[in-house]
């Protein structure tokens, strides 16, 4: 499964994706946000150290090869590289 395309809405609090079967997932910025595999992201769920992300936008998204995409958060995270078919998943819950 692959992103066709991309779009910040104009808000930016969440990211369209239409993927290749057609589908069109809007995906808001905060859950984005709460479910990065950064390192950091990743340390503070093991360590239960929950963080809300409500308020949380977009500031920019750079595909990574022809696999993932890497976003910008308005809370200057910009560590998580999301692979398409994680990215689909986050769509898909």
């Amino acid at each position: 499964m692959i992103a066709l395309s991309l779009k910040i809405n104009a808000a930016r609090s969440s990211l369209a994706v239409t993927w290749d079967d057609g589908l069109v997932s809007d995906i808001p910025a905060p859950v984005l946000r709460a479910h990065s595999r950064a390192a950091s992201q990743v340390r503070a769920e093991i360590e239960g150290r929950a963080a809300s992300f409500e308020g949380v936008t977009l500031t920019g998204a750079e595909a990574i090869g022809a696999y993932a995409v890497r976003l910008v958060f308005s809370d200057g995270h910009d560590r998580g590289i999301y692979p398409w078919e994680y990215l689909r998943a986050l769509a898909s819950s």
